[in-house]
């Protein structure tokens, strides 16, 4: 591990700690009709952005790993690019890479899979994952990619488990992702020897993508789906979606789990021993509890039942710690010298908080994807305590902040990072005056939060991870106003965005010895981490971005 130095000699760190606020799907975009920050009154962040230091971060596309610039940010990217201190590349990008040049598919791995599936004993191979082209979990060219690679290898039949997205892509979309994958289905069921069907799914917010066991029902309902072909019956995934849409559904993601079923009311995909599962969701957070459920030999979360032998292949490792899952069609690389890890090493004790909804983002995903707090790394949840954030859109930022300000006034960490999940949460259930009062409270946090670190003499950093509440309308540049549906109603937006994302160090010394670096080309997230190892007094090793900071000079620019 790299062992940290002193930043320079002529600077002083605080005498309290650092403070690490990223504000969670708040970022920067024009006032308009659909701008939930814009519109919230929000004083106290106004107010900081304009009497100090402050610059705009690129926080999506290859600013942060991912494959084009066309491709949204995310929480799991955002920080995990907060932590490392270096542009890596991400799930996306390795999935895409490798399927580009053909590794995904000459491993050991897949081999081992297509060995199940054909033969005299050939099982089905059962893919399950987001459909959809967000590219934040997964993409559907992805699992285009294996079907396409199932059939040149002779494997007979495969069902698909598609889980329906509209969080990361329009609320009502789902029809056109699956009307694409039943046209493939179709075109490679046409010879005699080929069963290629969707069996089961549901809304991901419903269906198996829970995360951090925050609501294992919704892992069991897709246990009972794709496992157990136990729930709702349907003749087709579409009827599932129209049934759902004529029940007014506002949003794909909350559509109920459904199994497809034939003619005589049987499913047609349940699983069976010796059969194939693979996982085809890159992204690690909303993968790890169905993994769990098909591998881990304790399992208290919910009772599985039947539960048959099967190979279950993720389409990376999605916790490295656990070794979960064991086998994977692509090994991400391992992430060393991350900011903790190395503040952790020096003996530097840091402080990391969120509520249960973000709460791997600020421990997880920062640490380098891993599941073990350093050795000086504190960690401590707030439970979201299950409240619906359309409903509740102040979620648990007030005691989140409590959190912080004891820890603040503890006295005994010099770095504490502190996620705030509003905007984020709220933003992704399209409800603008929801997510108005989301970004309220977060400012609200903000306030006592700014207090407590000029209390105690410390420098608080504030940035976001990625856009979202930012924009909560559709928008049309064709016709360049807001879309609308056919009734006139104008269409809400719940995805992330393409927006730059705050960055401000409110740092209240006469003399703090530094300058806010201007002359970065496209400064991103990547750039924090050595910026917060300078504040605090040390210097950002080689591989690291540059800071956003300079020591000063006689002529530097103090902005």
């Amino acid at each position: 591990m790299t062992t940290l130095e002193p930043w320079h000699q002529g600077y002083t760190p605080p005498t309290g700690p650092v403070v690490l606020v990223v504000m969670d799907g708040i970022g920067l975009a024009p006032p308009n009709d659909g701008n939930a920050v814009a519109q919230a009154h929000i004083p106290t962040l106004r107010r900081l952005w304009r009497e100090h230091s402050s610059l705009q971060l690129a926080a999506h596309g290859t600013a942060v790993g991912l494959p084009t610039d066309k491709d949204m940010g995310n929480s799991e990217v955002g920080h995990t690019i907060l932590g490392a201190g270096r542009v890596l590349p991400q799930g996306a990008s390795l999935v895409q890479r490798a399927i580009q040049d053909g590794s995904l598919f000459s491993g050991e791995t897949w081999q081992q899979v297509i060995a199940k599936c054909t033969g005299p004993q050939a099982g089905t191979l059962h893919l399950i994952g987001l459909l959809s082209d967000g590219n934040v979990h997964s993409h559907i060219d992805h699992l285009f990619a294996l079907l396409r690679q199932a059939d040149a290898a002779g494997i007979a039949r495969v069902r698909v488990h598609p889980l329906l997205d509209g969080r990361d892509v329009e609320p009502h979309s789902a029809l056109r992702y699956l009307d694409k994958l039943e046209t493939l289905l179709a075109e490679m069921s046409r010879g005699a020897d080929r069963d290629y069907r969707i069996a089961s799914g549901g809304g991901r917010m419903r269906t198996t993508m829970d995360r951090y066991w925050e609501h294992p029902s919704v892992v069991e309902a897709g246990w009972k789906a794709h496992v157990l072909g136990v729930g709702p019956g349907v003749s087709s995934a579409r009827e599932a979606v129209e049934r759902a849409y004529a029940q007014r559904v506002t949003s794909d993601q909350q559509i109920p789990p459904f199994v497809v079923v034939d003619a005589d009311a049987e499913p047609v995909g349940a699983m069976a021993d010796g059969d194939a599962v693979v996982l085809f969701n890159f992204r690690g957070d909303r993968a790890i509890e169905l993994s769990a459920a098909f591998e881990q030999e304790r399992f208290d979360f919910f009772e599985r039942g039947r539960r048959p032998d099967v190979l279950f292949v993720g389409m990376l490792q999605y916790d490295g710690d656990l070794k979960l899952p064991r086998h994977c069609l692509l090994v991400p690389p391992t992430i060393n010298n991350t900011m903790i890890e190395l503040l952790s090493g020096a003996g530097v004790p840091s402080y990391h908080v969120a509520e249960s909804s973000k709460f791997g983002h600020v421990s997880y995903y920062l640490f380098g994807m891993r599941a073990k707090p350093f050795a000086h790394a504190t960690v401590h949840e707030v439970s979201s305590g299950g409240l619906d954030p359309a409903e509740h859109p102040e979620m648990k930022a007030a005691d989140v902040a409590d959190d912080v300000i004891a820890a603040i006034d503890a006295g005994r960490y010099r770095l504490i990072v502190v996620n705030f999940a509003n905007g984020d949460m709220v933003g992704h259930t399209g409800n603008l005056p929801a997510a108005v009062k989301a970004v309220e409270a977060v400012d609200a946090a903000l306030t006592r939060i700014h207090h407590a670190v000029h209390n105690r003499a410390g420098v608080l950093v504030i940035t976001a991870d990625h856009g979202n509440a930012e924009e909560m309308l559709q928008w049309s540049a064709k016709t360049a106003a807001f879309k609308r549906d056919a009734d006139g109603n104008l269409i809400a937006k719940t995805s992330h965005t393409l927006n730059l994302v705050p960055f401000l160090i409110v740092d209240q010394r006469q003399t703090p010895g530094y300058a806010v670096r201007r002359d970065l080309a496209r400064p991103g997230l990547a750039n924090v981490a050595a910026t917060v190892l300078n504040l605090l007094g040390y210097a950002a090793p080689v591989p690291y971005e540059g800071s956003l900071i300079r020591p000063m000079t006689e002529h530097a620019d103090a902005g």
